[in-house]
């Protein structure tokens, strides 16, 4: 079974800019939306699968964004007043540009455990380009693999001019993470299997902005085996060129780190940097730490 995407009632988007018209239809259960460019492809079919681009966006604040990545893939039902963005599909076409509209207030009623940033009167806006339409699932995942390899290199351009620009020596390894060594450390190398303890400060490629660091005095260093999938996978691989007391940084291509899931810039496919220090290697998980025993009032024993 492949992997596809079925849109929620929270996406929406912000690639077109035809939002401000009026001549909006309305599905049986009162979402709203206008077909914004006609497409010259045929219409989708009951069980086809849609591929498409989208924004997502609450007002006028982005979300999420496919744009500059991986399309999504969507399969068409059958469905029916649900107040979901899934009653629009089975009207589009190959081509298609669409905006659909949803209102929070509309949405609380279905579920009034909706995220924080969603208030009463906001709306929500789905912008989709449809790109292609699939017959079955075996295109899809034809489809996919074909995106996913071409993302992937698109992904490591993006970090191999960045290395080239700024002049930095580093080296590139296993899949694509690029380490430069300041110091390598002493001893044996970390290898997978081992628990090692990492201090780290980590920055946006594109940006330069720190989004999180456990470097400053007094914060612990994050404790994981290595190898095992437990961090990104620029880490998993990066690591692996320092032992203990060594430092650098690790120069991560977006499918090495959060891939097509939102990164800590809040988008897909980001390319990341982490200035690291390997505080610790182990043969076993450390113990947990135990709070101190208070000594009795009297101080007696």
């Amino acid at each position: 079974m492949t992997k596809t995407l079925v849109f929620s009632t929270v996406i929406a988007a912000t690639m077109f800019a035809a939002c401000g018209s009026t001549d909006y239809s309305k599905t049986a259960s009162g979402i709203t939306y206008k077909i914004v460019e006609k497409g010259s492809g045929p219409q989708v079919k009951i069980g086809q699968f849609l591929q498409v681009h989208y924004t997502q966006k609450i007002n006028d604040s982005v979300l999420m964004t496919s744009n500059g990545g991986v399309p999504v893939f969507a399969r068409v039902d059958s469905v029916g007043p649900v107040y979901n963005a899934a009653e629009v599909f089975r009207f589009l076409s190959k081509g298609d540009s669409v905006v659909v509209v949803q209102e929070v207030d509309s949405l609380m009623k279905q579920n009034p455990m909706l995220p924080p940033f969603m208030k009463k009167g906001d709306k929500l806006y789905l912008y989709l380009k449809v790109s292609d339409i699939l017959d079955n699932e075996q295109q899809v995942q034809a489809a996919q693999d074909k995106e996913m390899s071409g993302q992937k290199d698109r992904d490591q351009a993006v970090v191999d001019e960045y290395i080239k620009k700024n002049n930095i020596t580093a080296t590139k390894i296993g899949k694509g993470t690029y380490v430069k060594i300041d110091n390598p450390g002493e001893g044996a190398k970390a290898d997978s299997g081992k628990y090692i303890s990492v201090k780290y400060r980590g920055k946006i490629m594109a940006t330069g902005k720190e989004f999180e660091s456990t470097m400053e005095a007094g914060k612990d260093p994050i404790t994981f085996p290595l190898g095992m999938g437990q961090v990104i996978p620029g880490w998993d691989e990066g690591l692996k060129e320092f032992a203990k007391g060594g430092k650098g940084t690790l120069y991560i291509p977006g499918f090495l780190s959060y891939g097509s899931r939102p990164g800590p810039g809040g988008q897909p496919n980001e390319a990341l940097m982490f200035d690291i220090e390997l505080v610790d290697i182990n043969d076993q998980a450390p113990q947990p730490k135990q709070n101190p025993m208070m000594p009795p009032v009297d101080g007696k024993q």
